[in-house]
């Protein structure tokens, strides 16, 4: 099933279908003829492009200039799906736009959304969301970053936090830090910091198999405004599992517009392949293969928009949701690029063919905003919970 088909389910309105038309036609004629070679530059230039014609309003409430009242997730994850299937790092530069600008969306004072949203919004200004630490990722509890009161209007950051996206070109981060209202995830807060900051240094750029602009930040009595600080003291955790509630379901769209190219690229070796006098999807294998990842394609469409469109009808948490859709979609795409690769044979390894691009692309996303293994953790617990509450209300 293409995009096109799946954008008759009752999932889209027609503002969806409308704009993955608009999104598509543009990435088709804009995309391959900006820079590829510098990541910075690279980044820099889809940022540009993506805020110039309009699209980083997807990102932004409509009271900032954005499409929609609130930030429709349906929206991201079309998105997402569209440049993912054309090209990884459009979809990292616009998806980044929205995770480093969407707490300030939710929890930001009316000041901080001013200053800081349509800068993004237009693709001047590069943001990014700064949670993961060198002993803290999954685990957001254990963070060690702290920012403590530096006279009555500052508080001063001191801290290290690695593996953050846009890490060295971005504008400004949204850090998380250890402010002591309470133990663990209770004692957390999250504020606006300007990259330019004083004390705040990039101390190294991370290179991974998939270039993206990766850095670890060091934070060395960094003075914040205590007007940076997103919702209220020790609010931390509830910022960022709200960003994340978001932005989850969306990484299985990446994963599945990586899928999807995976999927296009194998029915059209097959097709034009000749193996043993035949074309090579006249083999039952190459068809097993074939029908294998079309089901897990659409599998995993149907778990993004139902996590997606759940989330649009107004539904406080999407944490079972979005999680079985991140994890399923990622895994599932793995698969499909792999068998990509396998059957292109010798080109599924080469350097500049389309599928062994995908087979970096997919890795990070089984890892990345919580690994498949945390997912299958927080759909358990999900499970359990709902299941003691019911168990709770069965004995009134």
């Amino acid at each position: 099933m293409t995009l096109k088909e799946t954008l008759t389910w009752p999932f889209f309105d027609e503002r969806h279908r409308r704009f993955a038309e608009s999104l598509a036609r543009f990435a088709d004629t804009t995309l391959a003829a900006l820079p590829h070679d510098d990541v910075d530059a690279a980044c820099r230039a889809r940022v540009k492009a993506l805020g110039e014609a309009g699209f980083l309003k997807a990102v932004m409430p409509a009271e900032h200039g954005g499409l929609y009242d609130r930030l429709d997730v349906r929206t991201l994850c079309l998105a997402r799906e569209i440049l993912a299937f054309r090209d990884g790092l459009s979809d990292f530069a616009f998806a980044m736009q929205g995770l480093g600008s969407a707490s300030i969306s939710l929890f930001g004072s009316a000041a901080l959304k001013a200053r800081y949203l349509p800068p993004v919004r237009d693709g001047r200004a590069i943001a990014a969301f700064a949670l993961s630490e060198p002993e803290a990722g999954s685990d957001v509890a254990a963070l060690a970053a702290t920012a403590k009161l530096d006279g009555a209007s500052h508080l001063r950051i001191d801290g290290s936090k690695t593996w953050i996206s846009n890490g060295g070109i971005a504008d400004h981060y949204v850090v998380f830090a250890r402010t002591g209202e309470g133990p663990g995830a209770k004692g957390l807060s999250a504020f606006v910091v300007d990259a330019a900051a004083p004390g705040l240094s990039v101390t190294e750029r991370i290179e991974v198999i998939a270039p993206h602009p990766l850095a670890t930040l060091r934070f060395e009595g960094v003075r914040v405004p205590v007007g940076n600080r997103l919702g209220g003291p020790g609010d931390g955790f509830k910022v960022a599992m709200a960003t994340l509630d978001v932005f989850r379901s969306t990484v299985g769209a990446a994963a599945l517009g990586f899928a999807r190219r995976a999927l296009h690229e194998t029915v059209e070796r097959a097709a034009s392949r000749k193996l043993f006098g035949a074309p090579l999807a006249e083999l039952q294998l190459t068809q097993a293969a074939i029908a294998d990842s079309a089901s897990e394609v659409d599998a995993s469409a149907l778990l993004v928009y139902r996590a997606a469109w759940t989330k649009d009808q107004g539904a406080a948490r999407v944490t079972r949701e979005a999680a079985t859709a991140k994890m399923f979609a990622t895994e599932a795409a793995q698969r499909v690029i792999d068998r990509a690769v396998q059957l292109h044979g010798g080109f599924g390894v080469t350097k500049g063919v389309k599928v062994e691009e995908l087979y970096r692309e997919i890795r990070a996303l089984r890892i990345y905003e919580g690994a498949t293994e945390v997912q299958k953790v927080v759909i358990a617990r999900e499970l359990l919970k709902n299941r003691m509450g019911r168990s709770a209300l069965a004995a009134e």
